[in-house]
């Protein structure tokens, strides 16, 4: 399982590698250089898995996110 991924902000293009929690989905995320909040897109259970290199641990087990 892949605990760490990159997250990268629509809005400025500013990337921060991020440690994710393996046992929640994270659903709001503020980009450390514009400070724009960042919510999951439609269809998405956390930010990791819209704007990150990898999806959330979550995910990764095919687990039911965020239900």
């Amino acid at each position: 399982m892949i605990t760490q991924s990159t997250i990268s902000c629509p809005h400025c293009g500013h990337k921060e590698t991020e440690e994710m929690p393996i046992d929640a989905c994270q659903w709001y995320y503020e980009c450390k250089l514009c400070h724009t909040l960042l919510h999951p897109l439609a269809g998405d259970c956390c930010v990791f898995c819209s704007y990150g290199t990898f999806p959330c641990p979550l995910k990764q087990q095919d687990h039911s996110c965020c239900t």
